[in-house]
């Protein structure tokens, strides 16, 4: 029996539901529905909250965010074959779930949510970076969201909190880290899903900040930081040249060696160099 409510096993509704996961819609079921409740724990306290979620699949952590206190879930579901298993928790919790059958990537969910908000889920595979990025993108900060706490293979969320000289170093940890504090608070083995992936898996939390930690134009450090890790193994004044003529100079400007590479430079050094470049 369920733990953590009166609704059925997952593995039973996924067997009346006849859900057998999809790879091509990047489908792992996380059945343990105590560890799913422990995932929804991270986010910290739901009470209220409303939460969006993407990709609940048959709604193993939709039921452990709403057990967990939340005021309201937000599930955006592509696969037509999880609403019935997620309208039986909808009639669990009156009112309390709201789901949403469509793509993510598609669908603006700030029509359906009531600040405070925070994001929670175990995102598929094939489109868990390209959310992760909007989020952290906005076109103003702070963002519609509190926190993300999100799941994705251990090494996406190795990336995500890198630090400088480190392999995983990259974009994603400067997007992440310059608007956020980021940290690692789960692991889960491959076994701990249906049907098991190849890779472990890791839950991330960010909680974002009020304003960035280094004080940096938004597009021109990202130009900059996709220039220079787009040529990684480069030094920086040949990495960034097509940033101008005088990029040597405000390297040096920002107190980098043109001669270092991206890998070695950190937050805070990039955000200089932005200042840099979009100054006259």
């Amino acid at each position: 029996m369920s733990t953590i409510d009166d609704l059925p096993p997952l593995s039973t509704v996924i067997e009346d539901h006849g859900l057998r996961a999809r790879k091509s819609l990047g489908q792992n079921f996380l059945l343990d529905l105590n560890l799913t409740a422990k995932i929804a724990r991270q986010a910290g306290d739901l009470t209220g909250c409303d939460v969006l979620e993407i990709g609940p699949g048959p709604g193993g952590l939709t039921r452990g965010l709403l057990s967990e206190g939340a005021r309201r879930v937000l599930a955006i579901e592509k696969d037509g074959r999880c609403l019935p298993a997620l309208a039986e928790i909808a009639t669990r919790y009156p009112g309390q779930l709201q789901v949403i059958e469509g793509d993510a990537l598609d669908i603006d969910p700030l029509a359906h949510l009531t600040p405070p908000i925070r994001v929670a889920a175990n995102l598929p595979y094939n489109v868990g970076t390209e959310l992760l990025v909007r989020w952290l993108t906005p076109p103003k900060w702070p963002p519609f969201w509190q926190s993300l706490t999100l799941m994705f293979q251990r090494e996406v969320a190795e990336r995500i909190v890198a630090v400088p000289g480190s392999k995983a170093y990259g974009r994603l940890a400067l997007l992440a880290q310059w608007r956020c504090e980021a940290r690692i608070v789960m692991g889960l083995p491959p076994e701990a899903f249906t049907p098991a992936p190849k890779v472990s898996s890791a839950v991330v939390h960010l909680t974002a900040l009020p304003a960035p930690k280094f004080e940096a134009d938004a597009e021109v450090l990202n130009r900059v930081v996709a220039m220079a890790f787009n040529q990684r193994r480069k030094m920086l004044r040949s990495a960034l040249k097509g940033m101008g003529a005088d990029i040597e100079d405000r390297l040096n400007a920002a107190g980098i060696k043109p001669t270092e590479r991206a890998e070695q430079v950190s937050l805070e050094e990039f955000c200089a160099l932005a200042r840099a470049v979009a100054a006259p």
